[in-house]
């Protein structure tokens, strides 16, 4: 899992289940949380071609985000058209920019994110095994001004019954992750015998949970 070539192959073959083709309702709902205001520059980790960023871009003046899959990025600008500008930047990644948003191709870690007020995290935590997110998470956190939030969706069920991605990511987790933090759970949606998660998976319960972590 910790191979990049995971990813790639998964965008190679479409394997893209973890992809919503419209933006995340979660996202619309809970965004005005983090009190958001236009000026406020904004961060996706492992953004894929989330309709997500396209949504955000017409609230804010800069999105940035990054993604380790080129197929994915070259997807999200032909699918809607728009023409980037694009750069290769410090010989690890390649910036491709458009309008107010700021995608990089490459590695999560050493991708040149200029810190922000706000973090989504849609996919990105629950995309890691156990032994990636600390790091990630260290990494997330200097990603972000003081006085920044964090609006993060996350899953929580039984790890031992489904092999992820996406893993679980409990509250107790999250709670240790970001301890330093003010995190103030949202939402949580306990999915029902007939979801297409727990029938698929033969999962014994399955939650979708969003946090709002204010630093």
């Amino acid at each position: 899992m910790n191979d990049p070539e995971f990813w790639h192959n998964k965008w190679a073959s479409n394997q893209i289940g973890f992809h919503l083709d419209d933006v995340n309702p979660l996202l619309i709902q809970y965004w005005p949380m983090t009190n958001p205001s236009s000026s406020d520059s904004v961060f996706v980790p492992l953004c894929g071609k989330s309709e997500d960023l396209v949504w955000l871009a017409t609230k804010h003046q800069d999105v940035q985000g990054v993604e380790l899959s080129n197929i994915a990025v070259r997807a999200f600008f032909a699918e809607h058209f728009y023409t980037p500008m694009v750069m290769p930047v410090g010989g690890q990644h390649e910036l491709f920019q458009f309008d107010e948003l700021s995608i990089y191709i490459g590695d999560y870690f050493t991708a040149p994110i200029k810190p922000v007020d706000i973090i989504y995290d849609r996919a990105a935590l629950i995309a890691l095994p156990e032994t990636m997110r600390d790091e990630y998470v260290a990494c997330l956190k200097t990603r972000l001004k003081s006085g920044g939030r964090i609006l993060l969706v996350s899953l929580d069920y039984p790890q031992e019954e489904m092999v992820g991605p996406p893993f679980s990511v409990p509250e107790q987790e999250v709670l240790r992750h970001f301890s330093e933090f003010k995190v103030t759970k949202l939402y949580r949606d306990e999915a029902g015998d007939n979801h297409p998660k727990r029938a698929q998976k033969g999962l014994s319960r399955f939650a979708e949970e969003v946090f709002l972590i204010e630093s």
